[in-house]
């Protein structure tokens, strides 16, 4: 603790409360958040490296998954090596500046994926309902466009959200109950008033889930349209194909993450919500570049030629 002067925080450091209080299940879940982050940082890193060095794989719709990927594989490393060490340390520290760091770099990622996914709606929005114009309307600068604004939504949300942060003072509790520097947990600490923080919180979060959402929502409807006009059954399949692995990322992605913040609307249920996060921020990462590269032909084509490559190496 030190004396409050100007706008200085009276706490120094927090304490993370950590996923649970039981002693005996510390070590079994230090091993298995452990491998889900060894998983998480194959897959999308192997995906990440396989996207840009396969000539195939350059187009608009991997371009986007790229940079869903690097948001993914960064987005983890935010907070789960902390995480990994609250599992086997009895002081689960972190510095106050430690934290709002965290804060920012997680809401960075956060909104930047939901606009990322967005982006990655319209681009099948184009390939499905614009065939012909794809290579025009989805042209590089356009691709560069659309994840340049993704990442400046990101940065000014999560700007907005720490700034507010940062006028808070914490004054003696500095136990936050969640593994990670979330805004409700760290609200519930403040000594003074939390209400311009509420009304950011309402208004950024309320934009970032509805602009995403109705965006998606409405190149899907056009696309259900589109593939219902197709009057082969194989061409359905196929238009259907190049959109289906989406589809299931957008599902997990906001599916999880609301029900993670409607778990978190009362105080009562600050546990369930602590732990129904764990598939939000740590499950998804993982299950992305599985989803892409499982369902994806191209993905495997392009794994297989690789493998092929390494294995002819190897002989001669």
């Amino acid at each position: 603790m030190r004396k409050l002067t100007g706008n200085e925080s009276l706490v120094t450091e927090f304490l993370l409360a950590g996923l649970t209080g039981h002693p005996e299940l510390q070590l079994p879940l230090f091993y298995l958040f452990l491998m889900i982050y060894i998983v998480t940082l194959v897959g999308n890193l192997g995906l990440v490296t396989l996207i840009a060095l396969n000539s195939l794989l350059h187009s608009p719709m991997y371009y986007f998954l790229f940079n869903l990927s690097s948001i993914d594989l960064c987005y983890s490393s935010v907070f789960t090596p902390k995480m990994l060490m609250n599992f086997v340390s009895k002081k689960n520290g972190i510095s106050y500046a430690g934290c709002m760091m965290q804060l920012f770099f997680f809401l960075f990622f956060v909104i930047s994926e939901c606009y990322m996914l967005t982006a990655m709606a319209y681009d099948r929005y184009v390939a499905i309902c614009n065939p012909l114009l794809y290579k025009v309307t989805m042209s590089q600068q356009a691709c560069s466009g659309l994840s340049l604004a993704a990442y400046a939504v990101g940065f000014a949300g999560a700007s907005a959200h720490t700034s507010c942060m940062l006028r808070l003072h914490f004054c003696r509790a500095n136990v936050i109950n969640h593994y990670l520097c979330d805004i409700l947990p760290l609200l519930q600490l403040s000594c003074t008033s939390t209400y311009i923080n509420e009304v950011v919180v309402l208004i950024v979060v309320g934009v970032n889930i509805t602009v995403p959402s109705v965006t998606i929502l409405i190149s899907y409807i056009f696309i259900i349209m589109s593939i219902l006009h197709i009057k082969s059954k194989q061409g359905r399949s196929k238009a259907f194909s190049t959109c289906s692995s989406h589809i299931i990322a957008i599902s997990l992605f906001f599916g999880s993450g609301a029900f993670m913040y409607l778990k978190y609307s009362s105080l009562g249920s600050t546990e369930q919500g602590k732990i129904s996060s764990v598939f939000y921020t740590n499950v998804v990462p993982m299950l992305n570049p599985l989803i892409y590269g499982l369902r994806n032909k191209d993905v495997k084509v392009a794994l297989k030629n690789v493998v092929v490559k390494i294995h002819s190496r190897d002989i001669f």
